[in-house]
């Protein structure tokens, strides 16, 4: 409690009576630590305003009807982007608070994702223009993929109480031996692949693995198709099909089937991004 009481007093002058914050909670983000009702509990100190998401809420809408000058939302990558898309169509500032296992969006943002109260300094903080893509209608924040590790994410959605280790293991057992072409064609030509990621600006590229950006308002697509090399593209529209008529994808790591063909573009500093203030 001493922590956030100090919190507390170090940033509630900044947020000011004319700044109104409006945080949306997911409890069921990851292994979170602190605890939602913490979290919560530092938000209100602050005199943001908090909804903590129960299990028929739709985030989107209790977002879109809130009266707040800035809409922030506590979870993971895949919880993000519901937010994200109502702040971009009510014009207002977004704030991401890590509070999931991986939160790659709050890393490459350049937000501190082992701590979650002291993020919710983002309210009082700095805004940064940064880009967002769109498959269809749909607002992402990180990436598209199609292909086997989407089947992956699919699997795994079915498969939650199976211990992570070994799931682990066995998805990477899957990626390095599946040789399945998905036949896919991009922007009208034809395209060797196992696995097609779409990202919103550039990955640094490891082995077996995606890196962080360096930047999120570069305002370019980079489409990678991985077969037995990877091949990388850039450009501010793509357009994906298949005779297959519908693909399994991860949308920021979330299960979804697509219709094809499947359009994917960028809104550059399209999302008017809080960051903390510099210490």
């Amino acid at each position: 409690m001493g922590r956030m009481a100090h919190f507390s007093a170090r940033w509630a002058h900044m947020l000011g009576p004319q700044m109104t914050g409006f945080l949306v909670i997911n409890p069921r983000s990851g292994d979170a630590r602190p605890t939602a009702l913490e979290l919560e509990t530092a938000a209100r100190r602050l005199g943001i305003d908090t909804h903590v998401l129960e299990t028929r809420d739709d985030a989107a809408e209790v977002s879109r009807g809130a009266e707040a000058d800035a809409l922030g939302v506590a979870g993971g990558d895949g919880t993000l982007a519901s937010i994200a898309a109502v702040a971009v169509e009510r014009g207002l500032p977004f704030v991401c608070i890590p509070f999931g296992t991986r939160n790659h969006f709050a890393r490459d943002l350049g937000i501190d994702r082992g701590d979650p109260i002291g993020a919710l300094s983002a309210f009082a903080g700095t805004e940064r223009r940064i880009d967002v893509g769109r498959v269809g209608d749909r607002l992402f924040l990180n990436n598209v993929s199609l292909g086997i590790y989407a089947v992956l994410i699919h699997r795994r959605e079915r498969h939650r109480r199976r211990s992570e280790a070994l799931a682990r293991l066995r998805s990477w057992w899957i990626l390095l031996t599946q040789r399945e072409n998905l036949g896919l064609s991009v922007d009208g030509a034809a395209t060797e692949a196992r696995l097609v990621l779409v990202a919103n600006n550039a990955y640094i590229l490891r082995p077996l693995s995606l890196g962080k950006r360096e930047r999120l308002d570069a305002g370019v697509l980079h489409l990678y198709v991985v077969d037995d090399a990877v091949e990388e593209r850039t450009g501010t529209r793509f357009v994906v099909d298949s005779q297959v008529g519908r693909l399994k994808a991860a949308i920021d790591g979330e299960p979804d089937i697509l219709e094809t063909p499947i359009d994917f573009r960028i809104e550059p500093r399209a999302l008017r991004a809080l960051v903390p203030p510099r210490r």
